[in-house]
């Protein structure tokens, strides 16, 4: 008898089972969770996968590696800079171009990933205001992701799916003005996050939402793979852009925010929360310093061209490589099996934080009230279409 067939089998006389999902809101997505209830209190958690399935692996085995950019950005489709960044820095290693990519091109890239994490995060908070029970924060998080998304399709022509990052360089440069404007948002957006900050950190109601509910020990974070804000909230100073220091992240100054217990305990839903907020500030750090470089030091120059270091043929030598990156939600990584012969690699397995993010769930809701576990899987942060891929 498998471990589902036992629970669902053998329910004791005051149990039940409801089903939450796949098109209950607060799933964020279509995520069914089939939950083991006595009266209010939940007593396991089941989740049921592939509602979304993207087939993105399948479509990475069968089109050249320029051609599967744009399937990266429908995995996690809120941070898809990341996920082609991700994608882009794992072919140019292999390709050995990677140290030959010109700097502004590095550091417009950081920049355009670093407002996508903004966006994804303030989706994330907005989101879990709602999921709780406060509209003004989502109202507010939407309000201002709007000048990023505005940004971005300025310099891409899309509002979420971009493939602006290409294997040896960019689609095109930073449109004439993007700079400038680029830093009237970021002063704009400095008292906005401190308003939203003062709305819900120390709100008296969310905490008492959020404070030790859903704790999530490190222990049982890194057993279950867990990355990203989910694994610093938990108290671990563990942060891909410092620990593998890639692209030109080494170059630019900027803290890990990580979990505190100052509300309740390390690892519960206010920590994962307090940390992505406290990562917005360092983005907007990250971003500064970008936009002082691009404007400074690595100024436009009429033959610039973002395209000049991509190969005509992508054909890397036979070899077994991964990459990773810290995307919003954690560790991007692809493994690849290449051939040496084909422009299309023989194998492509993604790693997505969201499902290894998700995983845990089970584990740290058990004998929690309904409305708490609401509360823990707005903290986990997911999207269906990195978890199911």
């Amino acid at each position: 008898m498998t471990r589902y067939e036992e629970l669902t089998q053998n329910l004791a006389p005051e149990e039940m089972i409801l089903n939450m999902g796949p098109q209950h809101p607060s799933t964020h997505g279509v995520l069914r969770l089939e939950l083991i209830t006595d009266g209010e209190i939940v007593k396991e958690v089941i989740p049921h996968l592939g509602y979304l399935h993207r087939c993105f692996e399948k479509h990475a085995e069968n089109l050249t590696m320029q051609q599967t950019i744009p399937f990266t950005d429908r995995m996690d489709y809120l941070a898809s800079m990341n996920n082609s960044h991700a994608w882009v820095m794992g072919v140019e290693r292999m390709m050995g171009i990677d140290q030959d990519i010109p700097k502004r091109i590095e550091y417009i890239r950081v920049l355009v990933c670093e407002l996508n994490r903004i966006a994804s995060h303030l989706i994330a908070i907005g989101t879990y205001g709602i999921d709780i029970g406060a509209f003004t924060p989502f109202l507010w998080c939407f309000r201002d992701r709007e000048h990023i998304m505005n940004m971005l399709e300025w310099a891409s022509g899309a509002r979420m799916l971009y493939n602006y990052i290409w294997v040896g360089g960019l689609f095109y440069d930073l449109p004439v003005g993007f700079e400038e404007r680029c830093r009237e948002f970021v002063n704009y957006f400095k008292p906005k996050l401190t308003e939203l900050d003062e709305l819900l950190t120390e709100n008296q109601i969310f905490i008492s939402r959020t404070a030790n509910v859903g704790v999530l020990p490190l222990d049982v974070a890194i057993n279950y793979g867990c990355s990203g804000p989910m694994l610093r909230g938990s108290g671990l100073k563990w942060d891909l852009r410092r620990v593998d220091a890639y692209s030109v992240y080494p170059e630019l100054e900027f803290d890990i925010p990580v979990g505190k217990g100052a509300m309740g305990t390390v690892g519960d839903c206010w920590d994962r929360y307090k940390v992505r907020v406290d990562e917005i500030v360092e983005s907007v750090r990250i971003i500064e310093q970008c936009l002082n470089r691009l404007q400074h030091e690595l100024k436009r120059t009429p033959d610039f061209d973002p395209r000049a270091k991509q190969p005509k043929k992508i054909i890397p030598k036979a070899q077994d490589f991964y990459i990773r990156a810290e995307n919003p939600k954690g560790e991007l990584g692809f493994y690849f099996i290449c051939d040496g012969r084909s422009e299309i690699p023989k194998r492509v397995k993604a790693r997505g934080p969201s499902f290894n993010n998700l995983s845990v769930l089970p584990e740290i809701s058990r004998n929690v009230l309904i409305a708490d576990l609401i509360a823990t899987i707005g903290s986990i942060d997911i999207v269906l279409g990195e978890v199911d891929r």
